[in-house]
């Protein structure tokens, strides 16, 4: 009898599993890519620490024994549920698609077009995340990452999707207020809006190294889509993405303020682990996020033209 705590190797197992179900340890070796002298050995020990021959062994063939029959019945009945089970969680994980991303590019990019890719893949399971850190894709729990930054992180694979750019965005009605923008000593009627180290290389590059105005931003929010639905509502003049904030440029929502786009080098990238990139599932998320940020390439092309590097 075996006891609980000698529990037969997992290896011995399957290797008397694949014997059985095949008729021949020959047929069995090259199954489990070993060799039959390897397959033999491990059912010799298998019968060793069971006490009973499961075996009977023949010139050409082997051939169970009662008890070996018995045990293969099971074996054989435990064997193909896990690999029913290994099928319907590999059928699972291609049907679920977890992404993590920015707060803004995910809020005011991405998801308005997320439509597009449900109608184009309905059989895809879509998992967004929101957050400014960016998230370890080697713990499993998110499949890709739609990061920002210079595209090179160790053990990911990267494709970039459009230059990270900015420029003053104010509602219409404060485009007057915003005439004068460009003189940083002018006193304005509205506060800024956004990022101060934004507003410090788009004053620099204007050619104002030591321009003051940051004095006069307003409410310090945690993320960009704040700062534009603050300026949206006409509370001041926020610093902002052409390319993010397009629909809102397009709609009338939102105008330029100052004709200078400002680009700090950086870009958003789609990315995933090496490991997982011929995924098919983040393969058609791939190719329909690289389809979709090439059309918003070419929505702002007169913004991408214009951009001077900070």
């Amino acid at each position: 009898m075996v006891a609980d705590h000698r529990f037969p190797s997992l290896t011995s197992i399957r290797a008397f599993e694949a014997a059985a179900r095949l008729g021949s340890f020959a047929k069995a070796a090259q199954e489990l890519d070993t060799t039959a002298a390897s397959v033999s050995y491990h059912v010799r020990q298998l019968e060793k620490q069971v006490g009973v021959v499961l075996f009977r062994r023949h010139p050409q063939k082997v051939e169970l024994t009662e008890p070996g029959q018995l045990i293969a019945t099971e074996a054989m009945n435990a064997f193909a549920a896990l690999r029913a089970s290994f099928a319907m969680a590999a059928d699972l994980d291609q049907s679920r698609l977890a992404i993590t991303t920015l707060p803004t590019i995910g809020t005011s990019w991405l998801t308005p077009r997320l439509g597009r890719f449900r109608v184009k893949h309905p059989e895809i399971q879509f998992e967004l995340d929101l957050s400014a850190e960016a998230q370890d894709l080697a713990a499993g729990r998110f499949d890709a990452a739609i990061r920002n930054g210079h595209g090179r992180w160790p053990g990911l694979r990267t494709v970039k999707l459009f230059p990270s750019i900015f420029m003053p965005l104010c509602a219409p009605s404060l485009q007057q207020a915003a005439a004068g923008l460009a003189s940083p000593q002018r006193a304005l009627d509205v506060p800024l809006l956004g990022r101060a180290d934004w507003w410090q290389k788009w004053y620099r590059t204007l050619g104002h190294p030591e321009a003051p105005a940051l004095k006069n931003i307003g409410t310090n929010l945690s993320a960009e889509y704040l700062d534009i639905t603050q300026a949206i509502a006409g509370d001041g003049i926020a610093i902002g993405s052409p390319i993010l904030f397009r629909n809102e440029i397009d709609a009338g929502r939102l105008v330029p303020a100052h004709d200078l786009v400002v680009s700090d080098g950086r870009a958003f990238w789609f990315t995933v682990p090496v490991v997982r990139q011929d995924s098919h599932k983040i393969v058609r998320f791939r190719d329909w996020l690289c389809d979709e940020a090439a059309g918003a390439r070419n929505a702002a092309t007169e913004f991408l033209q214009r951009a001077r590097e900070a």
